[in-house]
């Protein structure tokens, strides 16, 4: 279904992973971020200093849980049971609370990290298990991801809102899935294509936030670039309204 486009739009970024861009992306105006929880990447001091920054930058945080499989970043499905999906959510929530805590503000959302994020949107057990994890412990916060699928239906069955998602620099295929990490052009790397897709995206009106990977080597640029357009297209760069 498409919805009316709306008046503003969230760009997100993932922080907190190591990267060296993370204070450049919260001053060059995003407006929410997904911070690492210390399974693909981060720990307590990365933590810390992307809570800082929200903070400082008045920027919407958010838990980006992952599976714990540095080597492949989290990108690699790995076979776990309900019982550990669930004591992932839960630990890795748990330690990203604390921090935000500590820095004063709070989590709210919770947007799942690479090959777990496509796994929760397929997998209607995982996605209702994990996300009645979310909803028992922070029943207020809402859940980020595509703008169909089992993680979006979980959400509404456990009574959590839900922000659909879109991606400035990451390839779409005709029937709207991502194309594949690691099969050519699934990285956009030219900002008039990032500028393109940020725009037709947000005019569709099918999604509340865009995000734009902090891992990237042009993240910043594309950040800038993609605002601006937002911006002279008449939309307002705000942290996302849960549906």
């Amino acid at each position: 279904m498409c919805l009316r486009a709306p008046l503003s739009m969230d760009i997100n970024a993932d922080a907190g992973e190591g990267g060296a861009r993370d204070e450049a992306l919260f001053a060059g105006g995003i407006s929410s971020a997904n911070v690492a929880c210390g399974g693909h990447a981060g720990d307590a001091f990365t933590m810390a200093a992307a809570c800082a920054l929200a903070a400082r930058h008045g920027v919407a945080l958010g838990a980006h849980p992952g599976y714990a499989d540095r080597a492949n970043f989290g990108r690699r499905e790995l076979a776990l049971s309900l019982a550990e999906l669930t004591e992932l959510f839960r630990g890795q929530g748990e330690v990203l609370a604390g921090a935000a805590h500590r820095a004063g503000i709070r989590p709210g959302h919770v947007k799942p990290h690479g090959a777990l994020y496509h796994f929760l949107h397929q997998d209607r057990a995982a996605a209702e298990a994990c996300a009645r994890v979310v909803a028992a412990g922070w029943p207020d916060v809402a859940l980020v991801g595509l703008p169909e699928g089992e993680w979006r239906a979980a959400a509404g069955r456990v009574g959590l809102g839900y922000v659909a998602e879109g991606f400035l620099d990451r390839a779409y295929r005709l029937d709207g899935t991502l194309v594949a990490r690691g099969q050519p052009g699934a990285v956009l790397t030219e900002e008039a294509a990032v500028v393109a897709q940020a725009l037709a995206l947000a005019q569709a009106g099918r999604v509340r936030t865009l995000c734009v990977h902090g891992d990237g080597p042009d993240a910043v640029r594309f950040l800038g670039a993609a605002r601006r357009a937002l911006t002279a297209a008449g939309f307002t760069i705000s942290a996302a309204r849960p549906e």
